[in-house]
């Protein structure tokens, strides 16, 4: 059998990248965000509540490099040759004075073991001294910034408050990208008032981008979010897993071929989540994208529009 995935995925990159197995290990900083401290709105993103995802030894009361070392025993009892990435996660982190943000950065990888960063953002909180900042790291190890796309339509952009438009997300990733920097993004399917057709137009915008790596999730209903309560007095649609499935994989179809997919969900925790409940783990639901994509003959890139925006073809 071929043991080759019917799309990029994120572990074969990194097997590519790294001679040795690399974990992230998120932290938590500290940070706040623009879209809730009042300097673009307050509230922030209709749907967003981090605690939803950070890990129990994540915590800003700890330093940098306490909740690393933390990290790192957490996954060390499995994998005892372990590398490590330190993934600012939490909020905007690169929301603070370049100082701050250089002394956090170098912390981190002054930790024994950790190989790089991943740093999570909005992308309108780049600014060309900070991405010249980041370049010069890069050359001494391998960076990431990962920004919070949601989605490519501006409609829906300001339904969620998110507080930039596409075209803010577009200049950012080039600006990226333009360094030499490892650029990610993040985007949500099901998004209220989105379609399945919504969605795939928008994996053709995002092979545009010159994007290495898409984080994609379902729509999720997360207690103590805004989005909650609008749900709560007008239930909208949410998919269910068979649905949800033929979606990413129609995505994966016109998503150019050496774009990088590192996951497909997210599960937050049970006493947090309101809908919808697949009974799934992130493992299992890959399995059965895999699984479907394999059975029906179907590839990542397949009806792309841009084929390829690097030299490092995944498939």
């Amino acid at each position: 059998m071929n043991n080759i995935l019917p799309y990029y995925d994120y572990g074969r990159w990194l097997s590519r990248k790294f001679p040795y197995k690399v974990q992230k290990i998120s932290v938590d900083a500290g940070f706040s965000c623009p879209n809730r401290d009042g300097k673009i709105s307050r509230g922030g993103c209709i749907y967003c509540n981090n605690q939803s995802f950070n890990p129990a030894y994540c915590n800003k009361d700890k330093s940098v490099s306490q909740q690393l070392e933390e990290g790192k025993k957490f996954f060390a009892r499995k994998y005892p040759e372990m590398k490590y990435m330190a993934y600012f996660q939490a909020f905007t982190n690169t929301y603070a004075p370049l100082h701050h943000l250089q002394s956090l950065y170098e912390e981190a990888l002054e930790v024994d073991n950790v190989v790089g960063l991943v740093i999570g953002t909005r992308p309108d909180c780049v600014d060309t001294t900070l991405l010249d900042y980041l370049q010069k790291l890069n050359s001494q190890t391998m960076v990431t910034v990962e920004y919070g796309i949601e989605t490519s339509n501006d409609n829906t952009l300001k339904l969620i408050n998110r507080g930039h438009d596409f075209a803010t997300t577009k200049r950012a990733v080039e600006m990226t990208a333009e360094r030499g920097i490892t650029v990610g993004g993040h985007v949500i399917i099901g998004l209220p008032g989105e379609t399945a057709e919504d969605s795939i137009r928008q994996a053709d915008d995002m092979s545009q981008l010159p994007l290495d790596i898409l984080k994609i999730h379902q729509m999720q209903i997360i207690k103590g979010t805004k989005l909650a309560d609008i749900y709560s007095k007008t239930p909208f649609p949410l998919y269910s897993p068979e649905e949800y499935m033929e979606v990413i994989v129609r995505y994966l179809e016109h998503l150019r071929p050496d774009m990088v997919v590192e996951r497909f969900a997210s599960q937050s925790p049970k006493d947090m989540l309101i809908a919808p409940h697949w009974g799934l783990k992130n493992y299992e639901l890959t399995n059965l994208i895999v699984n479907k994509m394999r059975k029906e003959g179907r590839r990542q890139g397949s009806l792309a529009k841009s084929k390829s925006l690097s030299a490092d073809m995944s498939l």
